[in-house]
């Protein structure tokens, strides 16, 4: 696996905005591009019901997701850090207007992400960040050793109770639960000193975490005011080191627009 500083540089930057990292004091920072001689990632606008399909199905890899969606973060994150800018296209969808032939035509689901390769169209999130790292050049994001593998699967498994924890507090307190969640990753994040993420060196467990956390940690700080790392020195290393990661931050969104849709999503009848 090589090292972070070695990824990095090798897969530059790709940037067509200024992405922001949430400080735990409530500002934002602004991350400029880690790698020199950075390329700026031009990128579409999202396809609405009056947008006509891509050349469906004449072979080009296609990956479409929602700029805003995290379970099509995942995908794009997986993406970058393999160095796939080229070969897999992004076409994002207007999931609050979304094209009837995207469901008719490419996934029947009708849901982001969706992966259209080989003349098949395949989804859901964990799926679709394994079958790129399996299927694609670029650096290996999964570790062939059998006690880390193990680990992985565990932790890949604990998502989504992860996430279905901490998004009930958003209507309530934080209770025991959501500290037991966050104790979770905080000790899961203490197994391996050979690096700062989950199984030492970034992976594909790191990418599945990370588009929620970005998420939760400036929507419970604001709105609850619960600092998340507060008490966790590795989750707050954690996401330090993942802010440093250009194939990371580049799909990032700003945290006042999460937070946004966070309140609208589940705040707007209080």
């Amino acid at each position: 696996m090589p090292s972070l500083l070695l990824l990095q540089s090798s897969l530059g930057g790709f940037y067509t905005r200024i992405p922001f990292r949430f400080s735990s004091d409530g500002s934002r920072a602004r991350l400029g591009a880690m790698a020199t001689g950075s390329v700026r990632e031009v990128l579409p606008p999202p396809l609405d019901s009056t947008s006509s399909p891509p050349p469906l199905f004449d072979g080009t890899t296609r990956l479409y997701i929602s700029y805003t969606c995290p379970y099509a973060q995942r995908v794009w994150i997986t993406r970058n850090c393999k160095g796939l800018q080229e070969k897999i296209q992004l076409i994002p969808i207007d999931l609050q207007n979304r094209p009837a032939w995207y469901k008719e035509k490419v996934y029947p689901v009708n849901k982001v992400p969706s992966l259209e390769h080989n003349n098949e169209v395949r989804g859901e999130s964990l799926d679709l960040i394994k079958y790129i790292d399996s299927h694609f050049g670029g650096p290996p994001l999964f570790t062939n050793d059998p006690a880390k593998k193990v680990f992985a699967e565990e932790l890949l498994s604990y998502t989504d109770t992860f996430n279905r924890t901490v998004i009930t507090s958003f209507k309530e307190d934080i209770g025991k639960e959501v500290e037991t969640a966050l104790d979770y990753i905080e000790t899961a994040l203490s197994k391996y000193k050979d690096g700062p993420f989950f199984l030492g060196q970034l992976s594909l467990v790191d990418i599945a975490y990370a588009p929620f956390i970005e998420r939760f940690q400036p929507f419970l700080l604001e709105v609850k005011k619960y600092d998340i790392t507060s008490g966790r020195p590795k989750l707050a290393a954690w996401i330090e080191e993942m802010n440093k990661i250009d194939a990371y931050t580049q799909t990032q969104r700003d945290p006042q627009e999460l937070i946004e849709i966070y309140k609208k999503r589940f705040l707007a009848h209080l």
